[in-house]
């Protein structure tokens, strides 16, 4: 039987809209949307179905945003299919928490409060240290390593082999622009963030999340998923250790989709806004068959 992983991206795959579908056609959809309302005190909701894009941009609305899109357009999937089967879960960056409410360590409830204090403590951390993030398409990540090394900037995230992404302060990244573009790299180009992602900078946000989390009861787990940063399945020991040291450390996706495939996984089912993982993916390996549920018209392609 062919084995099967479902997905969850992060931050930068909002759009205004996201949901919207799901939850005009879902009621269980719906609820989801409108028990986070409930928990936050505000209207995400309307952020997402209605934006404007540079308000739900925001880390705190977008991480949020695309947390309770991804578990509506789960949600949807499990209603459409009651006997769907998965082996793994996994996510990118913010889409590892909804991998791991998904596998019952979190509450709902629990995740928007965790994505809450997230989005908080990386925007103050932003602030306090102001950064910027270079993607670079068609370089190799080892030469990578080295260039970020040479330039005094971090690896944020080995997304796929023909584009990795760097972190660091604004003059770190300025000199690792000019070093990928004299080694060759045919695009880099500079992310719309507030700052250091996936960097040392992250530091005062990671302290935060570790006794924020300390506040947090995790269960069991349900399904195996796979940590950001060891690219190896969660121990329910280390939980919190990697989810505080998944703030400061470079994502490995590309990793992580090749421990997918080494273990069997043939399929792998992005659910949530966008299509970012699954045009990944693609590059990373051509054998494994992808899906995107990110809309509810996806649901009638399964």
């Amino acid at each position: 039987m062919m084995e099967r992983a479902i997905i969850f991206p992060g931050q930068g795959s909002q759009t205004v809209g996201m949901g919207k579908d799901f939850a005009e056609a879902i009621p269980e959809c719906k609820a989801l949307f409108d028990q986070a309302n409930n928990i936050l005190g505000y209207d995400l909701k309307k952020i997402c179905f209605e934006g404007p894009q540079e308000e739900l941009n925001k880390s705190n609305h977008a991480q949020l945003g695309i947390f309770v899109a991804s578990a509506a357009a789960f949600q949807a999937l499990k209603l459409k299919q009651p006997d769907l089967e998965y082996d793994v879960l996994a996510g990118h960056s913010l889409g590892e928490w909804t991998a791991l409410y998904v596998a019952g360590v979190t509450s709902f409830e629990d995740t928007i409060k965790i994505l809450k204090a997230r989005g908080e403590y990386m925007q103050a951390a932003c602030e306090e240290n102001p950064g910027a993030m270079l993607a670079v398409m068609n370089l190799d990540g080892e030469a990578l390593v080295r260039i970020s090394a040479e330039a005094g900037c971090y690896v944020a995230n080995f997304n796929s082999l023909a584009q990795t992404v760097l972190s660091g302060t604004a003059e770190s990244i300025e000199k690792a622009e000019e070093l990928v573009k004299a080694a060759g790299a045919k695009r880099a180009i500079r992310l719309p963030v507030a700052g250091a992602f996936h960097s040392p900078l992250m530091q005062p946000a990671a302290d935060k999340m570790d006794a924020f989390l300390s506040t947090v009861e995790f269960a069991a787990l349900q399904s195996p998923v796979l940590s950001n940063v060891t690219a190896e399945e969660h121990v329910p020991a280390s939980i919190q250790q990697n989810m505080v040291k998944q703030i400061t450390s470079s994502v490995q996706w590309v990793a992580s989709v090749q421990k997918l495939v080494a273990d069997g996984v043939e399929e792998m089912v992005e659910c949530g806004p966008g299509k970012v993982l699954a045009g990944l993916i693609k590059r990373i390996d051509k054998t494994v068959a992808v899906r995107n549920i990110g809309q509810i018209n996806d649901l009638e392609k399964e």
